[in-house]
């Protein structure tokens, strides 16, 4: 998405959003949010700034004030990139030798009630904590309820990565061999990843044979043999900034018959995972539609992680799909769904789709074949 393609997006929808968070925060008993650089900075007002030693600040108050943009002076031309023109935002910026923790305080409250980005650097934390009538609560109360409902716009930029990264998988026989290293498969797979319309590479897992019984096993100079299941789970962002992940398995040559047997278990528990979703539903209920198969089968122990994970502009997001996470399902989440079994010193393998609640059910955002593909 171009800058000027984001700012028409902006006109939009960051508005909205900013009317959104302040409802919110009343909702929370809250005078004021504080946001620095990230994903949170962005979902708001589209910001593209990175968070250094110089302090960028968000400033939203619940009193209706117009939002305040603390920045630095040499960071001034950054701001074409945003929404704040189009939305009228205060911008208040400092040069170096200057006290830029004195324009935050400036836009609060005497006695404000004030909640921080979690991801906000201490040292900039610290300094405005200091002059705080309490200590600053999270953010993430209004944060999560903002981001973890995607709209319209951001469930078309989840289809679009995940097309991206589909596309990716659909070329693994290029590149995953016998002799060849993981190391070496990766590179190739992370040269698709950008090629294919990624802006960066943010992971990339290529586990084969026992190493795929590691599920963040990454990339090592072990040579892929004849017979090897193969987990390949990889993700990154577009332009818009939301991202991609899903994994598939691979076996280089026809499988035994036990992991056709233990893959077929773990293909009819993804399924019954995916098909739970809709809302209502408890996101724990997800989980449990993949734990129960896997358990029934014998390989309840192998299942060593969550379900799920939300998935937006940050790869890791609310909801997470998780026993004991009560929370019910509403239209416009995204997540994870991806079971997985791993046999120590043996294979793993895993099945990963992005998926989103819709009124009635459940769309995917990844649509290559499931099953166990020969190589």
């Amino acid at each position: 998405m171009s800058a000027h393609t984001e700012s028409r997006f902006a006109a939009d929808i960051y508005g909205e959003r900013l009317e959104r968070a302040v409802q919110l925060m009343r909702n929370a008993h809250l005078d004021a949010l504080l946001i620095t650089p990230g994903p949170d900075l962005r979902y708001l007002i589209g910001s593209r700034a990175h968070s250094f030693e110089r302090l960028t600040c968000l400033v939203v108050t619940a009193d209706n004030a117009t939002p305040s943009v603390v920045i630095p002076k040499l960071e001034l031309p950054g701001l074409g990139e945003s929404a704040v023109s189009d939305l009228g935002l205060r911008v208040l910026d400092w040069a170096d030798g200057t006290d830029p923790y004195r324009l935050v305080r400036s836009a609060l409250h005497v006695g404000s009630r004030v909640a921080v980005a979690e991801t906000m650097p201490a040292l900039h934390l610290l300094p405005l904590a200091e002059s705080f009538s309490g200590l600053p609560v999270s953010a993430t109360p209004v944060l999560r309820e903002l981001r973890m409902i995607k709209d319209e716009a951001e469930v078309e930029a989840l289809r679009h990565a995940g097309a991206a990264i589909d596309r990716v998988h659909a070329r693994m026989g290029e590149w995953l061999r016998i002799g060849r290293t993981e190391a070496e498969v990766g590179r190739d797979i992370a040269d698709a990843i950008v090629a294919e319309g990624h802006t960066e590479v943010m992971f990339v897992i290529v586990g084969s044979g026992p190493n795929g019984a590691s599920p963040h096993h990454k990339l090592s100079d072990r040579r892929i043999e004849q017979g090897d299941v193969v987990v390949v789970d990889i993700g990154g962002p577009v332009e818009s900034g939301y991202y991609s992940d899903s994994t598939r398995t691979y076996v280089l040559g026809e499988p035994r018959e036990d992991i056709a047997a233990r893959y077929a278990e773990l293909e009819r528990a993804q399924a019954a995972a995916v098909a739970a979703v809709r809302p209502g539903v408890r996101a724990e209920a997800v989980d449990a539609a993949a734990r129960d198969i896997l358990t029934d089968a014998g390989f309840g122990a192998a299942f060593v992680h969550r379900t799920g994970h939300g998935i937006g502009l940050s790869v890791h997001e609310e909801p997470y799909i998780t026993a004991g996470n009560g929370l019910e399902l509403r239209p416009g989440m995204a997540f994870s769904v991806e079971p997985g079994i791993y046999f120590t010193g043996e294979w793993g393998a895993r099945i990963e789709d992005i998926v989103v609640v819709t009124e009635d059910g459940r769309e995917s955002v990844n649509h290559r074949p499931h099953e166990l593909t020969v190589l």
